[in-house]
């Protein structure tokens, strides 16, 4: 037996004849079989909020609806689903046909801020500076991760989240390149809607024998991120492409 990176379970080896038994002994215990062919072949995570303390969000359960709605799903391409609880990206989500990152956008009580700067020396992507003695945020360079929330002495930093930034046409492979982003939810159900109308749209959309990162300009991910604000309902919290890090309750940093 064999625990893939794709956190499936093979089994190598087996001699053909057995097969049809095996089948139905795994089918008597309620062992599902998995997907390979043109279909959502599978759904990864990471250990999310349930270990790991930098995660933002909750990615077991999201993980299993998923699987429970969409795993075997038929395409014209294969499709892989990943979730990360953070921007560290260790269930390499964004290299995924649809990617799902927990973010945190930091937001910044003006009134009550000191300018200590701890904020500023925890940001490891360099994202934030002290400029006469007030923070300055480059929303190119910050990931949403929320560390600087979780450093603050003071508590005076705060965020919105969590929230949820999903990405479309990842890649994997030997010539591997990350998804773009589709969309930044509030809910695990928004996720699931989302998530659903992508699948939709690439059943009606994409070609065989192509992969799907090779087909995004037949999605018109433009109009599909406009009928999905329009259309679902995801409230207030869907935000369309660019960086999760604009104006919303209080103030950026």
């Amino acid at each position: 037996m064999h625990l893939t990176t794709r956190q499936a379970i093979e089994l190598p080896d087996v001699d053909p004849a057995s097969l049809e038994p095996l089948l139905a002994a795994l089918a008597e215990n309620g062992t599902p079989l998995g997907a390979e062919r043109n279909e959502v072949v599978n759904i990864v995570a990471c250990p999310g909020t349930a270990t790991c303390r930098l995660a933002t969000i909750e990615t077991y359960a999201l993980a299993r609806e998923l699987d429970r709605r969409f795993f075997g799903v038929e395409l014209p391409v294969k499709m892989r689903i990943g979730i990360s609880g953070c921007p560290n990206m260790c269930a390499g989500e964004r290299l995924c046909e649809i990617g799902i990152t927990g973010i945190r956008r930091p937001l910044r009580d003006d009134g009550r801020c000191t300018g200590c700067g701890t904020c500023a020396n925890t940001c490891r992507e360099g994202a934030i500076a002290m400029v006469n003695g007030r923070l300055a945020l480059d929303e190119d360079r910050c990931m949403a991760c929320g560390m600087c929330v979780d450093y603050c002495p003071f508590k005076v930093l705060t965020d919105d989240g969590p929230r949820y930034r999903i990405t479309v046409g990842g890649r994997r492979g030997r010539h591997p390149s990350l998804g773009q982003e589709l969309l930044t939810v509030r809910t695990p159900g928004d996720v699931v809607e989302v998530v659903g109308a992508v699948l939709d749209r690439c059943y009606r959309r994409a070609y065989a024998e192509r992969h799907f990162a090779d087909q995004l300009d037949l999605m018109d991910l433009d109009g599909l991120r406009a009928e999905l604000v329009a259309g679902l309902d995801l409230g207030k919290g869907a935000v369309g492409g660019g960086s999760p890090l604009s104006d919303g309750p209080g103030r950026g940093v």
